[in-house]
């Protein structure tokens, strides 16, 4: 077995973001896993195996970052999973829910990096979440699509800014087992599935499965990976 990693998740209190949490605990890694709400982010890393240890933190709230990471040590693997809803058009548009997530990922995400990076380690690596929408928008996407990508090109200046640190971007596409998908009604989904060259869905297994690839293959940089079974060819 290897040596226990140090891995930082941003957003690891739901979905994706716990079960990467708990992958990385089953592991055997020291983690630290983020949520806004500090009592259930204490509760939930209480709750995996292993040393995890729950943190507060909202990537809205800039100035509180810093302080919120003081705790935590050197960083072998950071991901940044946090992510927000927000279902905005041109037509009706809300500009707090569309600053939200804006800010969310395109500038607390980056923070994090700001404020971990002198902890990091020669060898670390990052992975930060961004989406398919920046592919395929759909009537709502407004705000999503632009963030997703603008990951993409987060990922690209990060990885020569940050060199030799490694960063990576994952892009699912829709997550039929996922917290928000599985909540949909059957038939949109089969609609869905139906469009998939593979014949299912993207599970959160296969988005952990190809986070834990980006963190680990020390030739992978600057990458921004679709995990989509092929859904963009149809």
């Amino acid at each position: 077995m290897a040596d226990p990693r140090s891995v930082v998740v941003i957003g690891g209190t739901s979905g994706i973001g716990l079960e990467l949490a708990r992958h990385f605990t089953e592991n055997g890694d020291d983690v630290v896993l983020t949520g806004r709400d500090p009592g259930r982010a204490a509760a939930v890393a209480k709750e995996l195996d292993g040393s995890a240890r729950g943190v507060g933190l909202d990537l809205t709230h800039l100035d509180a970052i810093g302080p919120a990471l003081t705790d935590v040590g050197s960083v072998d693997s950071l991901v940044l999973a946090a992510v927000d809803r927000d279902e905005n058009t041109a037509r009706e548009y809300t500009t707090a829910s569309a600053l939200r997530l804006t800010t969310l990922k395109l500038v607390g995400y980056t923070e994090v990096v700001h404020v971990l990076l002198p902890r990091m380690t020669a060898d670390a690596a990052v992975v930060v979440f961004g989406g398919l929408a920046k592919d395929r928008p759909y009537p709502g996407s407004t705000t999503v699509s632009t963030v997703n990508g603008g990951v993409m090109g987060m990922v690209h200046t990060l990885a020569v800014e940050l060199a030799p640190i490694r960063v990576n971007a994952i892009h699912p596409a829709i997550v039929g087992d996922s917290p928000y998908w599985s909540r949909k009604p059957p038939e949109a989904l089969e609609a869905l599935r139906s469009r998939t060259p593979t014949g299912r869905l993207a599970t959160m297994a296969d988005v952990v499965d190809a986070v834990a690839f980006l963190l680990r293959n020390p030739s992978v940089n600057g990458v921004n990976l679709n995990v989509d079974g092929g859904w963009l060819l149809r």
